[in-house]
């Protein structure tokens, strides 16, 4: 179940039966209610005035009552490889954020945030520099694919949550998001189709299974041993291998679905075929799908890409073993495609973004 909402301003994070509650504390009939979430959710509503069938008195209401808390974009590159687009969108603080649309034979993916910044400190990704910033709401996690999908004109049907953040760190505003996005008064995009991505948070996975949930959940892996993932990701050092496996196993009988490995593949680190032997050993009892994904450099760091030799290979004595996998298909190569990139060159060029709306100061305002 969702746990009760406490931010009773922020309406377009509300499940519809607490948009229910807010109409009838405010002595309008429950059918408003399933207007307003279809407006905001199916229509992709910015504003309480473009909802015609309201009245202007009831859009007056709202719009004094609930700041619809959202994401604006600030710049949008596009790929003349492929047409991935990357998006950098502001919060109502100042703050910024990027997510990725991807379009694939089967469908458009985008890839959100769901944190602005990150403190898992993972030592190929750029998201985690500056730190963590704070956690988005549902609803600004929410809005950068409606955004997105207002700016292509084309429907998502693939959501993962893998951009900025650690998405099991800011684990309550997660399951309200996926319980908002695969609802069928919303955009209703089936939760098989959403993919969580995780750097291995062991209570995070084990309360998850415990949800109901028919989401994909990735766990960023990109080492066979802990020797050398302390190297790479600090969480490692929390939860080593074999409660991270224990945990991945234990979501894979209780959900009945399949996890995904994550492995990013760093020149003379992780690449060597001993351990590709190694990570067969690991899993081959596990199950699961292993995606090698070819580190993409950032300049803040001197890990070097894999040679497509060392790729295949790698790959090849998986599948020797056994082991499911596949290399990701490298898409926007030719824009700041690895994760924070474009957000941390922004924030290199900007102290803040210079055009902040001033919602947050609305909020206090209206509500201390």
């Amino acid at each position: 179940m969702v746990k009760n909402f406490t931010d009773k301003w922020d309406i377009k994070s509300m499940m519809a039966e607490e948009i229910t509650e807010e109409m009838k504390a405010i002595a309008q009939p429950a059918f408003r209610a399933r207007q307003i979430y279809g407006w905001l959710h199916q229509h992709l509503a910015d504003d309480f005035g473009q909802m015609s069938n309201l009245s202007l008195s009831l859009r007056e209401t709202l719009g004094e009552r609930y700041p619809l808390f959202g994401v604006k974009p600030v710049q949008v590159q596009v790929s003349k490889l492929d047409g991935t687009r990357k998006y950098l969108f502001a919060l109502a603080d100042g703050l910024v954020i990027e997510s990725v649309w991807m379009k694939y034979h089967h469908g458009n993916s985008v890839c959100i945030s769901s944190q602005a910044g990150c403190r898992m400190g993972c030592r190929f990704c750029a998201s985690t520099i500056d730190g963590l910033e704070r956690n988005l709401r549902p609803s600004e996690m929410l809005d950068q694919i409606y955004q997105i999908q207002k700016d292509t004109g084309e429907r998502v049907s693939n959501v993962v949550v893998m951009g900025s953040g650690e998405p099991l760190d800011n684990y309550d505003n997660l399951l309200r998001f996926i319980r908002l996005l695969s609802s069928p008064e919303g955009l209703n995009i089936s939760q098989r189709n959403i993919t969580v991505s995780t750097c291995g948070i062991v209570p995070g996975i084990k309360k998850l299974s415990q949800e109901g949930l028919a989401i994909t959940l990735a766990i960023s892996l990109h080492a066979p041993n802990d020797a050398v993932r302390q190297t790479l990701m600090p969480i490692a050092r929390k939860y080593p291998l074999d409660e991270l496996l224990a945990a991945c196993k234990e979501y894979a009988e209780t959900t009945g679905r399949r996890m995904t490995f994550e492995y990013s593949l760093v020149k003379g680190v992780n690449d060597n075929l001993r351990e590709a032997a190694e990570l067969a050993g690991l899993l081959k009892r596990q199950g699961g799908h292993v995606n090698l994904i070819p580190v993409n450099p950032i300049k803040e760091r001197d890990y070097v890409q894999s040679d497509q030799k060392a790729v295949q290979a790698f790959k090849h004595l998986l599948e020797k073993n056994g082991i499911n996998v596949t290399i990701r298909r490298e898409m926007g190569r030719d824009i700041d495609g690895a994760c924070g990139q474009l957000r941390k060159r922004f924030l290199d060029e900007h102290d803040e973004y210079e055009d902040k709306p001033q919602m947050e100061e609305r909020i206090r305002k209206n509500h201390r």
